[in-house]
């Protein structure tokens, strides 16, 4: 009896924490924070301060998953008329429900800004820049009008990276918004190959993603023009003193492998693309850890 009664609330409670953690992208806010910790290292030379650390990874954390949630608050109708996205929390849920959630979001970045203003203005105003930017150009605005969506809505990713570099007091350190401009360039080729993969998807929606206006070849090339416009910023990070060859051997040989995908994506644009899309995320990955690596040690 007793026994029972234990696994009950265990079988119940997986499936609401892989909800949750699909609601507030877990997952992507914890790349975005990885590369918020980049830009702060950059910033400091490594040298972070715990609190600073603290600061920068509640703000991030709480804006980015607000945003992320109230992403797909709106767009919960789309979702219905996505197989990738129609298990997703908010379409199933009452209205009442998603009001809920809708309301604890908001809250999650208006605190985040909250914390950042009373300590260090330049972090309020890039966690306050990377939501607004996410939500209302990318999500409201961009994404179901233009191509041209997630080109201009890669800046919110940028964002995080210069709330890194001003939690540690510098927010226009040269590496830093270097690092910011490979985010930039890097946030079409993750978004784009995902499009790719799941083309009917966004068709049946009715977002106007690149590989729904145009064809795959030609969105190959633009995928891959962004891929090696990604790999020649992180390459060029090399150039700041701090970095060096401990940053430069480990991302020399991470780029030749996303060239490999690159060029595979050329060859095989359906079958390669979701291939690619994670290619990308690890790609991006790498370089954070180099970076770390090289500015801590």
């Amino acid at each position: 009896m007793n026994t029972t009664t234990a696994r009950v609330p265990n079988s119940v409670a997986l499936p609401r924490l892989s909800a949750l953690i699909q609601l507030f992208k877990l997952r992507s806010v914890g790349l975005l924070v990885l590369a918020s910790l980049g830009g702060a290292l950059l910033a400091s030379g490594g040298r972070l301060a715990i609190q600073h650390l603290i600061l920068l990874v509640v703000t991030g954390t709480l804006s980015s998953a607000g945003a992320s949630a109230i992403n797909q608050y709106l767009e919960r109708e789309q979702d219905t008329r996505m197989r990738r996205t129609r298990g997703r929390l908010l379409t199933t849920q009452s209205s009442a429900h998603a009001h809920i959630v809708l309301g604890l979001s908001t809250g999650m970045i208006v605190l985040a800004f909250g914390i950042a203003l009373a300590v260090n203005p330049w972090l309020a105003l890039f966690v306050a820049l990377g939501a607004l930017i996410y939500v209302g150009v990318y999500t409201m605005w961009l994404k179901p009008r233009t191509i041209l969506n997630i080109v201009i809505g890669g800046a919110a990713g940028s964002c995080t990276v210069l709330s890194g570099s001003a939690a540690a007091g510098d927010w226009s350190h040269p590496t830093a918004v270097a690092l910011a401009l490979l985010v930039f360039v890097w946030t079409p080729v993750h978004f784009w190959s995902l499009a790719q993969a799941h083309r009917d998807d966004y068709a049946s929606a009715g977002i106007p993603m690149l590989p729904i206006v145009t064809n795959a070849r030609a969105t190959a090339r633009w995928i891959v023009l962004h891929a090696a416009a990604t790999a020649i910023a992180a390459l060029l990070l090399s150039v700041d003193p701090k970095l060096g060859w401990l940053y430069l051997a480990p991302v020399g040989i991470a780029t030749l492998w996303l060239a490999q995908h690159s060029a595979r994506l050329m060859r095989q644009p359906q079958a390669h693309a979701i291939h690619l899309f994670k290619c990308s995320n690890i790609y991006l990955g790498l370089v954070l850890l180099a970076i770390y690596c090289a500015t801590l040690f």
